[in-house]
């Protein structure tokens, strides 16, 4: 009567579906906290290189008008490296930046002498703690920017 009972209960295929719907349940939660971390990570960048566009933007406009040259095919200034710096620098300061973590200026110039490149990088966190990426990434981004006269 013993070995019926057991024999019955191998055959069985209740409690089988249990484990089934702990790992489905364990992976719909590791796909959810991915995709939270991805969509987090996709809008610091992009808000990140929106801040990086303005200071580029500021630094292109970085000149004095007795700067601005008239020559025979049209207007002409020369950007300096060192006033797209100073006036990177002071926009960030006029306007603070409090919800990027680690903001640096990593590079501020301009390397022709038309345009002013700003690079710009902040520290990433993901919004719920993952063991993919637990201390977070460093985002830099790139933006050009250039005054031109018509």
């Amino acid at each position: 009567m013993r070995r019926r009972a057991v024999s019955r209960l191998r055959r069985s295929d209740d409690g089988s579906t249990l484990p089934l719907i702990i790992f489905y349940g364990f992976l719909c939660l590791v796909l959810v906290l991915l995709v939270v971390a991805a969509t987090s990570l996709y809008i610091e960048r992009k808000r990140l290189f929106t801040l990086a566009d303005g200071t580029a933007v500021v630094g292109a406009e970085a000149f004095d008008l007795d700067q601005v040259q008239n020559r025979e095919n049209g207007l002409e200034l020369e950007l300096r490296s060192a006033d797209v710096a100073a006036a990177v620098d002071d926009y960030l300061d006029a306007n603070p930046q409090n919800t990027f973590e680690s903001l640096r200026v990593e590079r501020a110039d301009s390397p022709d002498g038309r345009s002013a490149e700003v690079t710009l990088s902040a520290a990433w966190r993901p919004p719920v703690l993952t063991l993919f990426v637990p201390d977070g990434i460093r985002l830099e981004v790139t933006a050009v920017a250039r005054s031109v006269f018509t």
